[in-house]
């Protein structure tokens, strides 16, 4: 069975795939009250993703809003 070399780096549709799932998953993220019981879990795991945008994209996630200044819909 012949194996298949991975690639080195995401494609610009494999970034463009996962900016959008992480939206997604930044959305479903932010639902979560502050009182509830898994919000410190959700936060840690939110703050992962932000750092591997970044990380990934070289800038801060464009669907964040930091202070009134970002386009969150």
């Amino acid at each position: 069975m012949a194996r298949t070399k991975l690639s080195k780096q995401l494609s610009q549709a494999e970034i463009e795939r996962f900016l959008a799932e992480a939206e997604r998953l930044h959305k479903s993220i932010v639902q979560v009250s502050p009182s509830s019981n898994h919000y410190l879990a959700l936060q840690r795991t939110h703050d992962a993703l932000l750092k591997t945008v970044k990380d990934i994209t070289g800038k801060d996630a464009p669907f964040i809003q930091w202070f009134g200044t970002g386009p969150v819909n």
